[in-house]
């Protein structure tokens, strides 16, 4: 029964986002390229796709509908996919993201910021990338660990999201990402193929996201702290009891 799921699970989720790529482009070569188009239709994606990998997902507090940073924990791949089941964002991610098979291209038409940690230039540019796209109207989400966790409470933030918010004005949201099992996480080396057959055996996955309300500041330091504080705040619910 195991393999049986592992092996309807990952057929679902080629052929399902395949066509859902295929439908972004197709709309916007029919129709000319509306970002707010493909962002309906990947939320539809997100949606589906986790319902029928077995991840149920509980919500506390209003995911936002308006320009701001959303500030989450990294605990597993799949934690941008369960965000933009509730809002139309634009997710920083690593930029090898770029080259993968039919991924890259439908995040691409879908909004996608690229980053390049290791690179100060890449680094800079996709600070200023997220300025202009917070500017355009859309959420940008970030995760300032800069790598996933299995820890009780989150690695030091990153400084420079909140230096620019700070210093733009742009309210922070943050967001607790809390898996109810804590071998949903997906940290250290382990491979991405080792993992998801490994998790998506089971029949559920349970996690709950947890969003806060808008945080502004002048002082970088301040809207760290906050945001922080209050994912760390949330992050006991990864062990509680269910």
């Amino acid at each position: 029964m195991y393999h049986i799921r592992i092996v309807w699970r990952f057929l679902f989720f080629i052929c399902y986002t395949s066509w859902i790529v295929a439908r972004i482009w197709s709309a916007n070569f029919f129709y000319g390229t509306n970002m707010a188009r493909s962002m309906r239709i990947r939320r539809v994606w997100a949606d589906k796709l986790l319902h029928n990998v077995g991840v149920n997902i509980h919500i506390a507090g209003t995911p936002p509908s308006f320009p701001c940073i959303i500030t989450a924990n990294h605990r597993s791949y799949i934690d941008p996919i369960l965000m933009l089941r509730d809002v139309d964002a634009f997710p920083v991610a690593k930029a090898e993201i770029a080259s993968w098979p039919v991924i890259g291209k439908g995040a691409a038409m879908a909004g996608i910021l690229y980053l390049r940690r290791e690179d100060a230039k890449s680094r800079a540019g996709t600070l200023t990338d997220i300025q202009q796209v917070v500017q355009q109207g859309h959420p940008v989400i970030i995760f300032p660990e800069g790598t996933t966790s299995g820890l009780p409470g989150t690695l030091p933030f990153k400084p420079g999201v909140f230096r620019l918010a700070s210093r733009a004005g742009i309210p922070i949201v943050p967001v607790a990402i809390c898996f109810h099992n804590p071998l949903d996480y997906w940290v250290g080396k382990e491979g991405f193929l080792s993992h998801a057959a490994r998790r998506f055996r089971e029949k559920n996955i349970q996690v709950t996201l947890h969003y806060g309300d808008a945080i502004t500041a002048t002082d970088p330091d301040d809207l760290s702290h906050h945001a922080r504080n209050w994912i760390n705040g949330h992050l006991s619910d990864d062990l509680s009891p269910r």
